[in-house]
């Protein structure tokens, strides 16, 4: 990533409708062109997505479900996860370590359908340990990724020899 594919990035993330052309403002419309490609054929650039209000749609309640399972073992973990991700309310799932193993974003229309989600599909899956909620107030999500500089080279420490 140089300078220019942080450039096209950044333009992309703030408008993805851009045509090449408007996005090629300064350079060659080839040259951004094979860019945006390259970027896409290294795996940058995963794929353009429509934002939904959830509000618009009759989800204005959200909330994040923390849940642990017993037996952790790993068709416990990918089968719950697998089972959590394809239900409409979900909107994402995150595998994650220390005290849970769960941490479940959810849009739904209201408190009932908050309560009745958790306790018909999540709480009362076979391997649930244990089920936390937590109602969002509020949530500001990203919209645009910022290109991190390289790390600086790590520094071996040697031993001294006296």
């Amino acid at each position: 990533m140089d300078e220019l594919d942080t450039a096209i990035l950044g333009e992309l993330q703030r408008d993805g409708r851009q045509t090449n052309r408007e996005l090629a403002e300064h350079l060659a419309p080839s040259t951004c062109l094979e860019r945006v490609r390259s970027l896409r054929a290294d795996g940058v650039i995963e794929g353009l997505h429509t934002e939904v209000s959830l509000d618009a749609i009759g989800r204005p309640v959200q909330a994040l479900i923390n849940v642990r399972l017993h037996p952790k073992i790993r068709e416990a973990v990918e089968g719950f996860r697998d089972y959590v991700a394809a239900l409409p309310e979900a909107l994402a799932v995150f595998v994650v370590s220390g005290g849970d193993d769960f941490i479940i974003q959810v849009g739904v229309r209201d408190a009932g359908h908050l309560r009745d989600f958790v306790l018909d599909h999540v709480a009362r899956h076979r391997n649930i340990a244990d089920v936390r909620t937590s109602l969002v107030y509020d949530h500001i999500r990203k919209t645009s990724v910022e290109v991190l500089p390289p790390a600086p080279p790590s520094r071996r420490r040697t031993a001294r020899k006296r």
